[in-house]
């Protein structure tokens, strides 16, 4: 199988270490959260096969940040779809030049060392350039599926978002602000470290039941309590 029922009208499409989602709304049709790398978009398409669809009824992109196991596979898709795409300016602006990382540095950690070892310092730096139709900020409520939070949560990446959805008492896309891999943690990297602590903070004060993590498992109950006791007692260097 290329997808996962996480919830009712929700599916994880795993992607070799790394998630995207499919939102399935009656009105908006399906609405793809990231593209995972270059290599993704076939696994997705496989997805929507699994599912009955074609790929036309993709009807929007959203794309948390632009590291290339997130937006590596969006030009392809945008081209398979015709959907638009959705992202912050900062990213947004990445995108469309072709690059695709910022310098970043571990997490302090023998964990999140061993990451950088194995993964990150091989990440690409450029993807295949490609439009993004809607730029969008902090706080705005996107008019899909019910009304789509984003949320700027930089530090991992300077124009990550992280998206709220309002179903099912509140399903958090994360994106790497947080991973949830031998347990919910800060992600492995960082552009800056104590910007990051700052942003998990912020989705620690809000109120969600479930949450979706870029790499990791969701969280289906109390997920706001979850990142409430793992990220408000955070030591940062200056007040969040």
């Amino acid at each position: 199988m290329a997808l996962k029922q996480i919830l009712p009208s929700l599916y994880r499409v795993p992607l070799r270490g790394v998630n995207a989602f499919l939102i399935d709304d009656a009105e908006d049709g399906l609405i793809l959260v990231d593209t995972g790398t270059p290599k993704a978009p076939e696994r997705i398409l496989t997805a929507l096969r699994e599912l009955g669809r074609p790929p036309s009824d993709v009807r929007h992109v959203l794309v948390t940040h632009c590291h290339v196991d997130h937006a590596g596979g969006l030009a392809e898709l945008k081209e398979a779809t015709g959907a638009p795409a959705y992202m912050h300016p900062e990213d947004a602006t990445m995108v469309r030049s072709g690059r695709a990382l910022r310098p970043l540095t571990p997490t302090p950690g023998l964990f999140n060392k061993a990451i950088v070892w194995l993964v990150m310092r091989t990440a690409p730096q450029t993807l295949r350039a490609t439009e993004v139709e809607h730029e969008v900020a902090d706080g705005e409520v996107l008019p899909l599926a019910g009304g789509v939070r984003a949320i700027h949560v930089p530090g991992h990446c300077a124009g990550q978002l992280a998206f709220l959805w309002p179903r099912h008492g509140g399903v958090l896309f994360a994106a790497d602000s947080a991973a949830n891999v031998v347990g919910l943690r800060l992600a492995p990297v960082y552009e800056d470290l104590e910007e990051g602590k700052r942003s998990v903070k912020k989705l620690a004060g809000l109120d969600f039941e479930a949450a979706c993590f870029g790499h990791g498992g969701a969280i289906l109950t109390r997920a706001s309590d979850r990142f409430r006791k793992a990220f408000e007692t955070t030591p940062t260097a200056r007040a969040a």
